[in-house]
């Protein structure tokens, strides 16, 4: 069950990556809900999927 919401997080940041404050939003609603080695692997994820979206960087300070 738990890798269905880290699943459908990474779906949702997807779709939602066009609005930086919408991502941010998002994501901190997924930190809440992911347990701890999700939120590591999301970290990752996060770098990867934001390298080529500068306007989502900022987002990046909220996992740290």
């Amino acid at each position: 069950m738990a890798r269905q919401v880290y699943d459908y997080t990474k779906t949702v940041l997807q779709k939602v990556s066009f609005n930086a404050d919408l991502f941010y939003k998002e994501l901190e609603k997924a930190l809440k809900k992911l347990l701890p080695h999700e939120i590591k692997e999301l970290k990752i994820w996060l770098t990867e999927f934001t390298s080529n979206k500068p306007e989502l960087y900022y987002c990046l300070s909220i996992v740290e």
